[in-house]
């Protein structure tokens, strides 16, 4: 279903989303803050290039970004064309080699909440010792519904901020940054939370 989505909403996508939010912004800091120049970053679910790439890009960085729609990728390598940009899943993308941050940015909740575990233990492996992982997550329990957005079905599931935490330290993980972007409404907004994870040693072992 997103994929379908994403690609039928790829321009008015770009056009909307060109910018990070203040509080995005501080977020993510905290991330380019903490690699070194010219760093790799993955961008989980990287989608245009913008903002997310664009942000890491100017500050001298390497991205990888990984995105299953093909129409929002050929904005991302119009964009950023010195970049790599794979179309696949984030849920079956395995990494071919060790990073500095990895991203997964209004993502994670397109994905069935069962399979957030296994990508959180292949990003611990993809990490070096002073990586960070940064993330965003519902901000509330819910089940998982299905909502539109420029007029397109889109699938969304999360575990609540306090669970996906448990995950992330069972994986390897400590939080050492953390942000509610957006409160939940009580009704068609969930809510939104940021996180930013560093990896503890030692490494578990990767999910296959």
């Amino acid at each position: 279903m997103n994929r379908a989505s994403y690609d039928a909403i790829a321009e008015q996508w770009d056009l909307q989303r060109t910018r990070l939010s203040p509080l995005e912004a501080e977020v993510l800091e905290t991330v380019a803050g903490s690699v070194a120049a010219g760093s790799t970053i993955l961008d989980l679910g990287c989608g245009t290039g913008r903002p997310i790439a664009s942000f890491f890009a100017a500050a001298g960085h390497r991205i990888i970004g990984v995105d299953q729609s093909a129409g929002m990728l050929a904005f991302a390598k119009q964009r950023l064309p010195r970049q790599r940009w794979v179309l696949g899943s984030i849920e079956d993308f395995v990494p071919s080699e060790q990073v500095a941050a990895v991203i997964a940015w209004d993502s994670l909740f397109h994905i069935p909440r069962e399979r957030h575990a296994a990508i959180f233990q292949r990003t611990r492996a993809a990490l070096g010792a002073d990586g960070r992982f940064a993330l965003t997550v519902g901000g509330s329990e819910h089940p998982a519904f299905t909502d539109t957005m420029f007029g397109q079905p889109f699938f969304y599931d999360s575990f609540p901020p306090a669970q996906v935490v448990a995950m992330l330290e069972a994986a390897g993980f400590r939080v050492v940054h953390s942000l509610v972007l957006n409160h939940p409404d009580g009704a068609r907004d969930k809510g939104r939370v940021a996180l930013v994870a560093a990896p503890v040693s030692p490494k578990p072992n990767a999910a296959p």
